[in-house]
């Protein structure tokens, strides 16, 4: 293990070093700039078209979900515990000025998962099933051209991999921790008994996630679209909560923000270990880990929609990540920096950070309880969010007929998740993100032209029709 750790480590420092951080930002930085910043331009479109949407009745036709249940399961996967463990590691291993280059992550890659949806929608297909499928793998190989099909299969690789660690284990694992520490909390006794709820934890995750998977992929649509939105109220009202207790300390927590963002170690102290180089590459690789913009998974469910638009669904692309990077992970950010709890720079946090934030307004209880609940709901929506990605790569390489298969193995995944030390695996699925992205990456900068050309064809439609 020792050794698969360095080989680990060594690649991890080559996909998210610093020419990574580059292609990430800057092929969204070149996208906006081609789209003349459509996420600023077109923020009200967006929401009105989006959002101002979700209280219609949507329908979708066979081998579809609607465009909400399509936002659903790709915000599933995406606002998960990576919206309040990543953000706390963030944090303390790029002190409070990380958030900022999350935001600035979060703002330029708006336009990016857009343009991958738009190339999703444009270049997608129906299996064997009669189901639309997309994604990386089918623009490029419908729109770059058959010949570099292997880099739609080395993605489709990452992808299937990357969705048994991250979207799965590492869910579970976080999930089955906030559980533990509910139930310890209320329990102590049973603390000699951790092997035991650990094992009970990840079956009922299985039999639940298991129920769900082999009901398809309409399934996974009508399950997160019901758990996705609830947990997000609930996780907003009661950071909002700790945050309006302490509105006195919401302009420091700001301060710190963008004061950090540069010039962390002389506020922090450098033998936190937390210099700008830190700041910068935590709040982007937490920022790409929460909303995976440029890693080329979303789109893959924004595929499944009944929307037929490349443009219309593209709006919950950036509707997504707004959500899920602005939205929510400040939310947990700012819970840390004005409850007023000890942070430990320099080192990984956990979620006992998170509870100890909330306890100071909701209590000891009602935190760890709250915690619990919050944690289990994201983990389970991203547990299934990631399934449906994992299952579309495998199927991309073997076929329709081997879905059955995947779904199994990635089942027995969650029961692992819940059992063993998460450390390594959340290093691995690290990796595995940072090597999705590179083929996703060179598809966009090829295709970008495609997404641009059908953005103003859309837009000029629309001006024309409000004349």
């Amino acid at each position: 293990m020792q050794f698969l750790s360095e080989i680990n480590a060594a690649i991890s420092g080559v996909v998210w070093g610093a020419p990574m951080l580059v292609l990430l930002l800057g092929t969204g930085l070149y996208l906006s700039c081609r789209m003349g910043f459509l996420q600023i331009r077109r923020f009200g479109y967006m929401m009105r078209n989006t959002l101002g949407h979700i209280f219609r009745k949507q329908k979708a036709d066979k081998g579809s979900v609607t465009p909400f249940q399509a936002l659903t399961t790709a915000l599933a996967a995406t606002a998960g515990t990576g919206n309040i463990a990543g953000v706390t590691t963030a944090i303390t291993l790029g002190g409070p000025g990380a958030i900022f280059w999350m935001w600035v992550s979060g703002i330029i890659g708006m336009v990016t998962k857009y343009t991958e949806i738009v190339l999703a929608i444009r270049y997608r297909e129906r299996n064997d099933r009669g189901e639309y499928v997309g994604g990386p793998m089918y623009y490029i190989k419908n729109g770059i051209g058959k010949g570099v099909n292997w880099l739609g299969v080395l993605f489709c690789v990452f992808g299937a991999l990357a969705a048994f660690g991250v979207g799965n284990a590492v869910q579970v694992g976080n999930m089955t921790s906030s559980i533990k520490a509910a139930l310890f909390h209320f329990a102590p006794g049973m603390e000699r008994l951790d092997a035991l709820v650990g094992l009970v934890i990840g079956l009922l995750a299985a039999i639940l996630v298991g129920l769900t998977l082999f009901g398809g992929f309409k399934r996974i649509g009508r399950v997160t679209e019901a758990v996705v939105p609830f947990a997000a109220a609930l996780y907003i009202l009661a950071a909002l909560a700790v945050i309006v207790a302490n509105a006195r300390e919401i302009p420091a927590a700001f301060g710190q923000i963008f004061r950090l963002a540069f010039s962390p170690r002389s506020a922090l102290g450098g033998a936190a270990g937390v210099g700008a180089r830190e700041a910068i590459s935590w709040g982007v690789r937490r920022g790409v880990f929460t909303n995976e913009a440029g890693l080329g998974s979303a789109p893959i469910a924004h595929a499944g929609t009944s929307e037929t638009s490349p443009v219309m669904q593209g709006l919950y692309g950036l509707c997504e990540v707004f959500i899920d990077t602005v939205v929510m992970c400040t939310l947990t950010a700012l819970t840390l920096l004005v409850s007023g709890v000890s942070l430990p720079y320099g080192t990984t946090g956990t979620v006992d950070l998170n509870i100890a934030a909330f306890a100071t307004v909701l209590g000891a209880d009602a935190a760890s309880v709250f915690l619990c609940a919050s944690m289990t709901l994201f983990a389970l929506a991203t547990v299934l969010g990631w399934a449906l990605y994992g299952m579309r790569c495998f199927e991309y390489i073997f076929g329709t007929r081997s879905i059955r298969l995947y779904q199994a193995v990635y089942v027995l995944v969650t029961i692992l998740g819940a059992t063993t030390d998460l450390e390594m695996i959340w290093s691995v699925g690290d990796t595995l993100n940072g090597l999705m992205a590179v083929p996703n990456l060179i598809a966009l900068l090829l295709l970008g032209g495609v997404a641009v050309d059908i953005t103003r064809r859309h837009f000029r439609s629309v001006n024309l029709g409000q004349q």
